[in-house]
C-alpha cells in the first residue's frame, strides 16, 4: 500500500477526452494534488462524494490545489458521469486497473461478482514533490471520506 511519506507512484491514465493525463502533469506546475479514488460512475455515494468535492472545489482553488478523480470505469461512462454532475475537475479511466494495483485501492469480486474488481473509495493528498502527506482508504464502499480532514491536510501544505 502507498503509504504517507512514501513517493506517490506515478501513471498515465485518460481523461473524458481521451487525453492521456500523468500524475508528474498534475504536479508540474508546484502544486499539491488530492487524488480521488472512486468505486464507479452513477452510483448513490460516488455522485454524493463527486458532488461534495465539486460543492467544495472553489476551497482547493483557494489554496491552489489540484483534483483528480480516479475510476475504474470507461472514459464514456466517466465523460457522462463528469457532465451530469458538472464536474469540474479530471476525471480519470483506470479501465485496466493497473493504478488500482499500482496503489493497492482495489476490491475484487467487487459486490460478489466474480472477476469485477473496482476501485476502493480513498484519497490521498500529495505534497508538490509527489510524496503522499495524507492517505485515507476504505474497504465499505458506501462510506465518504472524511472530507473536512482531507481540505485540512492540504491547506497545511499551503502553510
Amino acid at each position: 500500500m502507498v503509504d504517507v511519506g512514501q513517493k506517490a507512484p506515478d501513471f498515465s491514465l485518460v481523461d473524458t477526452e481521451l487525453k492521456p493525463r500523468s500524475l508528474q502533469e498534475f504536479l508540474s506546475n508546484g502544486r499539491p494534488a488530492v487524488l480521488a479514488f472512486f468505486p464507479g460512475a452513477f452510483t448513490g455515494v460516488c455522485t454524493k462524494e463527486m458532488c461534495t468535492f465539486r460543492d467544495s472545489f472553489s476551497r482547493l482553488q483557494e489554496i491552489n490545489a489540484t483534483l483528480v478523480a480516479i475510476s475504474v470505469d470507461g472514459p464514456f461512462a466517466n465523460k457522462a458521469f463528469a457532465a451530469e454532475n458538472n464536474l469540474p475537475f479530471p476525471v480519470l479511466s483506470d479501465y485496466n486497473r493497473e493504478v488500482v494495483h499500482l496503489y493497492n485501492v482495489y476490491h475484487e469480486d467487487f459486490v460478489g461478482l466474480k472477476g469485477y474488481t473496482a476501485a476502493k473509495r480513498a484519497v490521498f493528498v500529495l505534497d508538490e514533490t509527489g510524496t503522499v502527506r495524507y492517505r485515507w482508504v476504505t474497504e465499505n464502499p458506501a462510506m465518504e471520506p472524511p472530507y473536512e480532514e482531507v481540505f485540512q491536510a492540504v491547506e497545511q501544505l499551503r502553510r
